[in-house]
């Protein structure tokens, strides 16, 4: 592309190079519409520049251009590197005092309306939160002209999103086309002879009026009226419909405010600069609407009656009142936050789509949780006169609310930008690797824990991030390449070429959906992490298991006025509330033996050590948990019973209030394993694998023959066994008068009754008293 510049020099060329269909030229009437520069490049790609004359070149370390670099071989040539800065930059020419506007254009198409559509939905979200407010006091603000321009730029976009848009010109069109009016009489001095009917005022005239001609004699002898003469044109009046009402007065006066605005912003901006040049085009514009036939037949307002009906209802009316009503406080609105949507006159509608992401979860959540009004309140910020948006990329916002139900009360809480901190030690919340900062943040555990640091150490929150990516287009499409399918050696060369190739260009998009593990795996309590962009894509997340957290995935929310797109998000939430209210759930339990597992600290070197076998149960390769593994300790009392034990595959105790006998509990039950201990031995290692789950009740005579005891009783629990000795533990010996319960019993009994009361105990207990060989 070759652009003329005799308008700095007499043949003035300058020449930029870049890759197909990424340089564009637009005419001037899409330069009036948009309010961007005629020359456009395309963000993430590279240019190269030269001057016509080697005299001419940009001016070296000027703030306004960062993103030129000169060449070795000459600096008026150099590369153009816009990289993601989107919007309007106007690169320097030295010695010249001149500005040479550029546009680097979005990758995405829809990014003219959607920066419109995003910074008017902020706009209108922000004012609203002022108008809500609960003030006890009244505030009068004034628009202060003389702070600096990037402040001032910042609050002309503001008011630019209001004014400038297709929906306010349509209205200004409805009510030029379409206005109210109201009727008038006018009044005219008119030829007698044309008057059709008098009436009584008109009677009175023919007799008092002035500027009279004499009647005939003749007339007025035979009509006998009496009148000799009578007025050659008297006054009257007419029913006119006018369209100087206070509700046209009124929108002349909004557009006349608008025009003031704008205008004292184009008298600030610094000269060349783009938002100057907005600003003249949007003065322009309401010059032009104002300078319409319709306004010139329409007075100044004495007063503003915004209780009209017409104005709060007509088309047209309704609109342009709703503009003007947040337009005084979009004026006076500084959003510290937005340094970086305005600086400079770029676009940075990643960071403008992060923002009002925020507006709308904080929309979505106020409709599916009771979010406490103050936290709402603290957004807007009133000091020395200034009205200030807290919203601001890197400083943390919280906002508690609650959920109310039927069967269970839970706690909430929304954050934006929450540093989770890094190398945090259980149990303290945060990330256990390195400081993790998602976008969006909701935190939920069960009303009756007050504190969110409790509900940390307990293990009964969970937190669900959400990150906003403006620049993906299909979330889908980062996984489809290798889902359920083996890559071939090329297959996977050129997809390692491809991601090498993303990453030099900065649009390696696999890192979307790493980061989203990192913040479930690095954060802890984290019960999903799903990516939020303006794309195409289906809005099914994935789960980790059976339930709906823990998951991964993504969203599709477009920035636009159609609710589908929320309306998906919405009823995800409500899914993760109901498995929330689910108090059997397999997230409940897997929180619950999280805490119960890791509540105890323990020194790893002195529980289990190299005799623990891979595999418990070494038949069904089943890897047992050997805290929840219970081993049950019996008695024998001699060898001919161990020989009737294998022989009938049972093992039986006392049901009786006798010393001896068996108690029910809880890891009996579900015991494993039985370990026999006989008299006279110190140690055991007699090992046997339950068969059956839990003992029967058996009568005494209804056991087989063979069973030697000094007395029968009549009942017995009995319990299924394996023929043979278990292998699971490599034949290995154990001390267990070691044991804590059966000192525990021996303690509170005496020797000889101690030594035939059965008891269980864990894995992790019997493998401490494991003899070393």
């Amino acid at each position: 592309m070759k652009i003329e510049l005799s308008h700095i020099k007499r043949g003035l060329i300058l020449e930029i190079k870049g890759e197909e269909n990424t340089l564009f030229e637009i005419s001037d009437e899409d330069v009036m519409q948009y309010g961007e520069a005629k020359i456009q490049l395309k963000e993430g790609c590279s240019y190269e520049y030269q001057f016509s004359e080697e005299t001419i070149k940009f001016k070296e370390g000027s703030k306004k251009n960062t993103i030129v670099s000169h060449s070795k071989f000459g600096k008026h040539k150099g590369t153009i590197n816009p990289n993601i800065f989107v919007g309007t930059h106007s690169l320097e020419i030295e010695n010249y005092s001149t500005l040479l506007p550029i546009e680097v254009r979005s990758v995405k198409s829809e990014y003219r309306s959607d920066y419109r559509y995003m910074l008017e939905s902020i706009t209108e979200r922000c004012t609203d939160l002022i108008m809500q407010i609960d003030s006890p006091i009244n505030q009068h603000f004034e628009t202060n002209f003389d702070t600096d321009s990037q402040t001032l730029y910042q609050r002309f976009s503001f008011v630019k999103s209001l004014i400038d848009s297709l929906e306010f010109e349509e209205a200004i069109q409805k009510i030029v086309s379409n206005p109210t009016t109201k009727w008038e009489e006018e009044h005219e001095e008119k030829d007698i002879r044309r008057i059709r009917r008098f009436n009584q005022k008109n009677i009175r005239q023919l007799v008092t009026k002035s500027n009279r001609m004499d009647l005939s004699r003749d007339h007025y002898l035979n009509k006998s009226f009496g009148l000799k003469s009578i007025p050659t044109k008297i006054d009257s009046t007419r029913k006119i419909e006018s369209i100087d009402t206070a509700e046209n007065r009124f929108i002349k006066y909004a557009l006349e405010e608008f025009l003031f605005f704008c205008e004292n912003c184009e008298v600030k901006f610094e000269k060349y600069s783009t938002a100057k040049f907005e600003s003249k085009l949007l003065v322009t514009k309401i010059s032009t609407l104002l300078n319409q036939t319709f306004f010139k037949q329409i007075s100044r307002p004495t007063s503003l009656k915004l209780n009209s009906p017409v104005l709060q209802r007509k088309s047209g009316y309704r609109e342009v009142l709703n503009a003007w009503l947040k337009f005084d406080l979009a004026a006076k609105l500084i959003w510290h936050g937005g340094d970086n949507v305005y600086d400079a006159g770029k676009k940075d509608i990643a960071t403008l789509y992060e923002y009002w992401l925020f507006f709308k979860l904080l929309e979505l959540f106020n409709e599916v949780f009771d979010i406490e009004p103050k936290s709402i309140e603290e957004l807007i910020q009133y000091d020395k006169g200034q009205l200030s948006l807290n919203l601001k990329q890197g400083t943390a916002i919280a906002m508690k609310g609650v959920y109310k139900s039927p069967s269970r009360n839970l706690n909430i809480q929304f954050s934006y930008n929450r540093s989770f901190g890094g190398g945090k030690t259980y149990p303290n919340p945060g990330s256990y690797t390195t400081t993790l900062r998602p976008d969006y943040t909701l935190s939920i555990w069960p009303e009756e824990i007050t504190e969110v640091k409790d509900a940390e150490k307990t293990e009964l929150i969970t937190h669900i991030h959400f990150d906003a990516k403006y620049k993906v287009k299909n979330f889908y499409e980062l996984i489809s390449k290798s889902k359920d399918e083996e890559l071939s050696e090329q297959e996977n060369k050129e997809l390692i070429d491809e991601e090498s190739e993303e990453i030099k260009k900065g649009t390696f998009k696999n890192q979307d959906l790493l980061k989203m593990h990192a913040y479930k795996d690095a954060i802890r309590r984290t019960g999903g992490a799903y990516v939020l962009y303006p794309g195409e894509g289906k809005n099914e997340p994935f789960r980790g298991f059976h339930e709906l957290i823990p998951g991964l995935g993504a969203f599709v929310v477009k920035p636009n006025k159609d609710n589908k797109d929320k309306e998906h998000l919405k009823t995800f939430i409500k899914k993760i509330i109901a498995n929330f209210i689910d108090r059997a759930s397999q997230r409940e339990y897997t929180a619950v033996k999280i805490y119960d597992i890791h509540k105890d600290e323990k020194d790893d070197t002195n529980i289990l050590n190299e005799s623990m076998p891979e595999y418990l149960d070494s038949a069904k390769k089943e890897k047992l948990i050997p805290d929840e593994t219970f081993v049950l300790v019996g008695y024998c009392r001699n060898n001919s019973n161990i020989k009737w034990y294998k022989k009938e595959g049972k093992y039986n105790f006392r049901i009786d209030d006798d010393k001896g006998s068996l108690s029910l509990e809880t890891n009996v039950v579900n015991a494993k394993y039985l370990l026999l201990r006989e008299p006279g031995k110190d140690t055991a290692n007699k090992i046997f694998k339950l068969k059956s789950k839990g003992p029967k009740v058996i009568q005494g005579k209804l056991l087989p023959d063979g069973y030697i005891t000094k007395k029968l009783k009549d009942y017995y629990l009995v319990i299924d066994i394996e023929k043979e000795e278990s292998i699971d533990f490599n034949g290995a010996s154990f001390n267990f008068k070691e044991l804590e319960k059966y000192k525990t019993i021996k303690s509170k009994n005496n020797h000889v009754t101690a030594a035939g009361i059965p008891f269980a105990v864990t894995v992790t207990e019997l493998m401490k008293t494991k003899l070393k060989n």
